[in-house]
């Protein structure tokens, strides 16, 4: 039962969990996605349809690219230096995707944003079916190829500067990156104000 959630309650401490973590998001996000496109036929750009689009786009304006971002500029580059013949070839295709799933966002968004501005209601289902079915692919090899590879071949060491990068491109300070100081000294019996 644990195993259930495990994912969900990843840390930086586990870099590689949090990138499972965001694909289980990112799944959720294209489901809300596949909904929206059923909804908007039947009720238009209501105060729903235009609250799920803000959503979508929120998700794949922001932690989509820095889901990319970790895998590209963090986990790759370790995995170059310490994966052997198989890591080019298997980051040739992460990049290669990752450029599709861009390129296929940037052709949706449009879209999305109307509706969260209560200007369209329509999706194209083709492009919903498509942009849908390129990311979870995409999840899929991830989840099969590249974090199992990652697993393998990288030291606790990297993981740990790995999730250190993730923590501070969201902004995030580790334990370890806080500075010690002395403690605060408000409140104590003869500090100044």
């Amino acid at each position: 039962m644990a195993d259930l959630f495990a994912y969900n309650a990843a840390g930086f401490d586990d870099p590689l969990a949090m990138l499972y973590a965001c694909h289980d998001r990112m799944r959720r996000q294209l489901d809300t996605l596949e909904r929206l496109c059923r909804h908007l036929p039947i009720h238009g750009a209501d105060a729903e349809a235009r609250r799920a689009a803000r959503n979508i786009l929120k998700y794949f304006d922001t932690a989509a690219p820095n889901h990319h971002a970790d895998e590209e500029q963090s986990l790759c580059p370790r995995l170059a230096a310490a994966g052997g013949d198989a890591a080019p070839e298997l980051i040739d295709k992460l990049n290669a995707e990752h450029h599709e799933l861009t390129a296929l966002w940037r052709e949706l968004r449009p879209y999305l944003a109307a509706i969260a501005a209560g200007m369209r209601s329509v999706l194209p289902p083709a492009l919903v079916r498509r942009v849908r079915g390129a990311y979870l692919a995409h999840l899929e090899m991830e989840e099969t190829e590249l974090l199992p590879f990652a697993a393998r071949r990288l030291n606790p060491a990297t993981l740990e500067t790995i999730g250190r990068e993730m923590a501070r491109r969201r902004g995030v300070a580790m334990p370890q990156d806080v500075p010690h100081t002395a403690p605060l000294q408000r409140g104590l019996p003869g500090a100044s104000p």
